[in-house]
């Protein structure tokens, strides 16, 4: 499993637009092999900063899958205007998991 995330920073003012958006958006990636979910997340001390998190199976189901895709296309359509600047996106595999069991 890997987890992509990207800080995305959204244009003052558009925040509320850009969620209502990336709702729509999110029908699009949802679609791809190897996609497990994703989540969006506000930064409390910053309004119009965001991380972006995507479980995938593997890199490529991201890189080559996702990204070559029509998908993509009216995902970036939807989405990538909103960006300033345009975010980094790294991706990440899990050495250690340790959550609450309550």
């Amino acid at each position: 499993m890997i987890l992509e995330a990207a800080f995305l920073y959204v244009k003052k003012g558009a925040e509320v637009q850009f969620e209502k958006d990336f709702e729509i958006a999110g029908q699009y990636i949802s679609l791809i092999q190897g996609y497990s979910g994703h989540s969006l997340r506000k930064c409390i001390e910053q309004e119009n900063k965001y991380i972006l998190l995507v479980d995938w199976e593997n890199l490529e189901d991201h890189t080559i899958g996702f990204k070559q895709s029509e998908q993509y296309l009216e995902w970036k359509n939807l989405l990538h205007h909103y960006y300033d600047p345009f975010p980094i996106v790294e991706h990440f595999s899990t050495i250690l998991e340790n959550k609450n069991k309550k």
